[in-house]
């Protein structure tokens, strides 16, 4: 579980790509001294687990279908990357619920000034609109984000000088695709009204338990 507040950034030192799957070597750009095998972290907003790791190094192993889902593909030696380590117990959670489970890839239509921050447009496939709201979270390239508008297949957000200055955002124009996640108690609540529907019973206490509220 992650929150979209990105620990810090980090470059790509090496790809090894075959079969359709990929290694990836990521030199994180902050000091990490506790690390630990297994451990999820998530690159661009997809959750990867840590296989081998040095004093700044990590390895990570993306599949075929993470590749298909993400634009991990992408990615090529030193590209920077953003990376936040998994949530911990007890953590303050300043952004909000991220699986980092990249459900699209998002395309950046425009990118304009607005006072000190950047107003960014972003297109995604129109499946998802029913996902996104006003005023609600987003993620992209795993930033935790708040869609100022949106419409089918479009939404807008703000980005503020410390999130441009700290996070890949600040290097998002016009065509860079980037990892789209919606938020995950809005998929759960679309889930449970969609089993609800035509059933006279509705919602009920019941219905929420058995669903993991």
């Amino acid at each position: 579980m992650f929150t979209g507040l990105i620990t810090g950034m980090g470059e790509t030192a090496d790809i090894s790509a075959g079969a359709g799957e990929t290694r990836f070597t990521v030199r994180p750009l902050f000091p990490v001294e506790d690390w630990k095998k297994g451990e999820s972290i998530a690159v661009n907003g997809v959750c990867l687990s840590v296989e081998t790791y040095g004093r700044d190094f990590f390895t990570a192993y993306a599949s075929q279908e993470t590749l298909r889902s993400s634009t991990l593909g992408e990615l090529r030696k030193k590209d920077k990357v953003n990376l936040e380590r998994a949530l911990a117990l007890g953590d303050r959670l300043g952004g909000h619920f991220v699986s980092a489970h990249s459900d699209a890839v998002a395309v950046v239509e425009t990118a304009r000034p607005a006072g000190s921050s950047t107003r960014i447009r972003v297109r995604f496939p129109a499946g998802f609109s029913r996902q996104v709201v006003r005023k609600g979270s987003v993620t992209l390239d795993g930033v935790s984000l708040t869609v100022n508008a949106c419409g089918q297949g479009f939404l807008e957000v703000n980005v503020i000088p410390e999130t441009l200055a700290t996070t890949t955002a600040g290097f998002w124009k016009k065509g860079r695709r980037v990892n789209f996640e919606t938020d995950m108690l809005v998929k759960y609540v679309e889930r449970i009204l969609g089993r609800t529907a035509g059933n006279s019973d509705g919602l009920s206490l019941d219905l929420l338990r058995d669903n993991g509220f």
